[in-house]
């Protein structure tokens, strides 16, 4: 197949969270790329290898790769095997990943046709296939992120300078920031004597997280309680906090719900 041959192309440019080795991993792995396209679906990373895809509705798509450049690049031939035929030869997918910073990748889909009508009849399912792979994948990025959470209420709530910077150390990048309504924060150096003031003005605080984290893409939802010394409930919120390169923490943001009626 050439560009002569298959003239009409489709492309489509997505920011994946998770760095390119983690995303070609669903190119390289049959139980990965089952769980984007369904049950039974199967790839071989290797030229002349198989590509099938089994849709949860029954459709089945076959093709065979033609390129593999891990964890750069791969290219297949892709053609309906029911329904509405397509033979395989008749159109070809090349996937091109490279680093956007942060962690995350660039994933660029060319998908060329021999047809202008099929071509447009794909236009909408790439984007949500290629939405569906964005959530699959940051989720396996991103899979340890209740207990990032929880290491964040920790550390407000730990009264030992060495265990709670051991603890910031590991959890959040060196340029993280935090916004509530008691703070305005940017960087390490600047959280490290605001959580020293938290434990010295309010002695036996800590914070709790309250049920699972909500996570989609690299953001994740929390909802929280505050306890003081003696255990009762001093208020509640909702922590919003945006995730980068090893699942650290980049960017927090903190709301207050408002006090429960008595």
């Amino acid at each position: 197949m050439t560009h002569t041959t298959l003239p009409h192309r489709l492309d489509r440019n997505v920011v994946i969270e998770a760095e390119p080795e983690t995303v070609f991993k669903y190119f390289s792995d049959s139980d990965r790329w089952a769980s984007w396209w369904g049950k039974g679906s199967t790839i071989e990373p290797r030229v002349g290898g198989r590509v099938f895809i089994r849709h949860p509705g029954g459709v089945e798509v076959s093709g065979e790769v033609t390129e593999v450049q891990p964890p750069q690049r791969i290219a297949f031939t892709y053609g309906y095997a029911t329904g509405a035929t397509s033979p395989a030869e008749t159109s070809l997918v090349t996937i091109r990943l490279e680093p956007e910073g942060r962690g995350a990748t660039r994933l660029h889909l060319s998908h060329a046709f021999a047809e202008t009508a099929v071509r447009d009849e794909h236009v909408q399912g790439w984007r949500y296939q290629l939405a569906l792979f964005g959530n699959l994948v940051a989720a396996e990025a991103f899979s340890g992120a209740a207990d990032v959470v929880d290491g964040w209420f920790a550390a407000w709530s730990d009264p030992d300078t060495a265990t709670r910077e051991a603890t910031l150390s590991r959890i959040a990048a060196a340029h993280v920031r935090f916004r509530d309504r008691f703070s305005l924060i940017d960087g390490m150096d600047d959280l490290r004597p605001h959580l020293a003031a938290v434990h010295k003005f309010m002695p036996g605080m800590r914070l709790e997280r309250d049920g699972d984290v909500r996570h989609c893409q690299g953001t994740v939802l929390a909802d929280w309680v505050a306890r003081g010394a003696d255990g009762q409930e001093r208020g509640r919120g909702t922590n919003v906090f945006v995730l980068g390169a090893g699942a650290r923490i980049e960017n927090v943001t903190g709301f207050w719900n408002p006090p429960r009626a008595q």
